[in-house]
């Protein structure tokens, strides 16, 4: 096992990595709306989801992968409501490559985010 880790992501917030690289696979922690220097994005759910495809980007990209070798997602949400706003981001950053994928709405995320996305991605 090797860990993932980038300045150009938020460092973690707890005692977890980055993400994790196993078995020519690399899993993400859950990326939330915090900006590489560690300051939550002000602003509506599809802003800080533009922060989360943004940090996720670049773990990935770290980790020798990228969108196109992602395998499964999950999507949580502080309020379903968003799921429109979150999927146009979400399916402009994937393009036509569709991994699979679980939506689900949780009470809270860490900082009192609006959304969080985790990846399995080949390397």
């Amino acid at each position: 096992m090797k860990n993932v880790q980038t300045p150009n992501a938020p460092a973690a917030i707890g005692p977890y990595s980055q993400a994790m690289i196993a078995n020519g696979m690399v899993f993400t922690s859950g990326q939330i709306a915090l900006t590489p220097a560690g300051e939550m994005v002000d602003g509506d759910v599809s802003a800080q989801c533009a922060q989360v495809i943004s940090n996720l980007k670049a773990v990935l990209e770290e980790a020798g992968s990228s969108f196109d070798k992602v395998i499964k997602t999950t999507i949580f949400l502080a309020d379903m409501d968003d799921f429109a706003a979150v999927n146009a981001i979400y399916a402009d950053a994937f393009g036509n490559h569709k991994p699979s994928r679980s939506t689900v709405a949780v009470k809270t995320l860490p900082k009192n985010a609006l959304v969080e996305i985790d990846a399995i991605a080949l390397i």
